[in-house]
């Protein structure tokens, strides 16, 4: 037996504020060594946060990762652990991300990421330089490249994130060069249904090259990207340890490394191939450690929890529902509290709560948070406003009251009437004689008057302003510039209408309250016209979803989508289904000039609506390509 015991550890780390993450590493560093860890992996850009964008153009922002690298490698000698590290450093005028290998007080190496994304949220290949097969550098004196680390207990090869996700990555020739331990250092955002991607993909790794993969990924908040966290262990494809999502923290299990070695020299399919690879290429240089002696004494061999190796475990059975909700619930107020603390610059939050379920669903995001960090009175963290005109209906106030009540939140009732009227008369003069107001301006009216008085608030309160829109409706321009698209950050602006109202629905039943079942009883639309109903003005909102998904996420043309909105939708006559495509696609193109003006939202799909983000869209274009 060759035991070793190996840690993944999640940091809450916030870009810049350098010395604050590795202060939060070196105490996480100290528990992990007390647990005799033998190798710890911490998360890409574990010292500088991530994502840092364009801050990494700054020779101090680069500069100062280094300073700390070193202090933490001080503050860690004493400990008988390999900490896996993920830093910035810059080399002869470029910048490279990298994993840092450091024990006994030593930086041993830098071995700079390879595969850099440029698509959906990331922008890596536009600011940084990427290692290459066969590299071999110094920096600052310490070995840089592609490169192989030979501990007491076994090979390590380090790597960061994207690296793994490319079938032509570096754990191919780190493998067959001779490395057991594969560490990936990752920051990788959370998207819905994105986990078992994941997992599928760390256990074809270690299952095609034979080794033990180490997987430790970012968690927290940084902009409108929010990382899951979670760590994986996998030997030779079998899973040792998934440890816990949305949390900060480690978890920890002991390995064999002699079963990889076992396993490589039982696989005939892997010996020829590497050894067909051997022939042909140079093997990647290992660093022989020294003056550096892991401690292993104490690790015994690790056995199932129910004592059986030929049994499974006794697991309660799955419920699809409640993962995929309580998922995207924690993610968006994982996303909302983190972009509230790290700031710095907000005492509470502000939500502006029409009786709709939009507004409803925001404001039950924000208060998981809140119960998180205050469980004992949560509402005393938000401030609702309830502001009426006369189009609003006696239900949505009642709902609004009703669930404010409920969750201990204070509401404030303020009308918007008198100063509608006025706005109404002053545009009126700006007309000139004989002009009317256009229905859709008297909507408009309210929706800004409301947004004004949001950030009145927010000025005097030092309150942050939560926008509360949904990404349907967004997508279509079914909302006001200057008014309810107005806020500082957008919680729910990409979750579509339909997930929505499904994670309502579920929320309703599982947490009781009264007030969401008040909202769900009155059909959506924004009231500011008599009897607005959302879908009728629209369409139906599981038509409209589906439409989005296939022009905007598939980039179907319109033809192809009225095809397969058919096959989705067949009790709808066709004539009324082209109407509709061809509505949401002129909505859709016509809306861009609109939500590139919304605030910064959280991110929990692969398609979003941020121009900055995963759906970059010229916003003056013409529509001869569609036909």
């Amino acid at each position: 037996m060759r035991l070793v015991k190996l840690g993944v550890c999640s940091v809450n780390t916030t870009v810049g504020a350098h010395r604050s993450n590795v202060d939060r590493a070196i105490g996480f560093a100290e528990k992990l060594a007390a647990e005799q860890v033998t190798v710890a992996a911490f998360q890409e850009q574990l010292i500088g946060g991530y994502p840092v964008e364009d801050l990494v153009q700054w020779q101090g922002f680069v500069e100062r990762q280094w300073s700390e690298l070193l202090r933490f490698a001080s503050a860690t000698a004493h400990l008988p652990t390999v900490f896996v590290v993920g830093v910035t450093v810059a080399l002869e005028g470029l910048r490279y991300n990298c994993a840092a290998v450091v024990a006994g007080g030593r930086i041993h190496g830098l071995v700079p990421k390879e595969k850099l994304p440029t698509y959906s949220v990331f922008y890596e290949g536009r600011t940084l330089a990427r290692g290459y097969a066969g590299m071999n550098e110094r920096h600052r004196g310490v070995p840089m490249g592609d490169l192989l680390f030979r501990f007491d207990f076994g090979v390590l090869a380090a790597e960061v994130c994207e690296d793994l996700w490319s079938a032509d990555g570096p754990i191919r020739r780190r493998s067959y060069s001779g490395a057991e331990l594969v560490v990936n250092l990752s920051a990788s955002p959370y998207r819905v249904g994105f986990t078992q991607s994941r997992l599928e993909l760390i256990a074809t790794r270690a299952a095609d090259h034979q080794c033990t993969l180490v997987y430790s990924n970012a968690v927290g908040a940084n902009d409108g990207l929010i990382f899951d966290g979670g760590g994986y262990v996998n030997q030779n494809g079998r899973y040792l340890l998934e440890a816990p999502r949305f949390v900060e923290g480690f978890s920890t299990v002991t390995v064999d490394l002699d079963r990889s070695t076992r396993q490589r020299a039982e696989n005939t399919t892997w010996r020829d191939d590497c050894e067909r690879w051997l022939k042909h290429h140079p093997r990647v240089p290992i660093i022989d450690v020294t003056g550096f002696t892991s401690r292993r004494d104490g690790l015994r061999y690790p056995v199932p929890a129910h004592r059986s190796f030929f049994l499974p475990p006794d697991r309660p059975p799955a419920n699809p529902r409640a993962e995929f909700c309580e998922e995207i619930l924690d993610a968006l107020a994982l996303g909302v509290g983190d972009y509230f603390e790290k700031t710095g610059a907000f005492k509470k939050f502000g939500i502006a709560l029409s009786g709709g379920r939009d507004s409803l669903l925001t404001l039950l995001v924000v208060h998981r948070y809140a119960k998180r960090v205050r469980p004992d009175d949560p509402g005393s963290l938000i401030d609702a406003f309830y502001m009426p005109s006369r189009y609003s209906s006696p239900q949505t106030r009642a709902a609004a009251e009703l669930i404010a009540k409920e969750l201990g939140v204070h509401l404030t009732i303020v009308s918007i009437d008198e100063a509608f009227e006025r706005e109404r008369e002053a545009a009126l003069k700006m007309l000139g004689p004989g002009a009317t107001i256009t229905p859709i301006t008297e909507q408009n009216i309210q929706a800004r008057l409301r947004a004004q008085r949001m950030w009145n608030w927010s000025n005097s309160a030092n309150g942050l302003f939560v926008q509360t829109g949904n990404m349907s409706e967004k997508a279509v321009g079914y909302t006001t510039v200057g008014g309810d698209l107005m806020g500082a950050v957008a919680v729910i602006a990409n979750v579509p209408k339909t997930v929505v109202m499904y994670l309502l629905d579920y929320l309703a039943e599982t947490t009781g309250y009264q007030g969401i079942q008040a909202v769900l009883q009155k059909p959506p639309g924004p009231e500011l016209a008599f009897d607005q109903v959302g879908e009728e003005e629209l369409m139906p909102f599981p038509v409209l979803d589906g439409c989005f998904y296939l022009f905007a996420a598939e980039k179907l043309l319109p033809d192809e989508v009225l095809a397969a909105m058919r096959e989705l939708f067949p009790e709808i006559p066709e004539a009324t289904m082209r109407g509709y495509v061809q509505k949401f696609v002129r909505l859709f193109v016509q809306s861009i000039y609109k939500w590139v003006q919304s605030p910064l939202s959280l991110h929990i799909w692969n398609l979003d609506l941020e121009r900055e983000r995963a759906l970059q869209l010229p916003v003056v274009t013409r529509p001869d390509w569609r036909n």
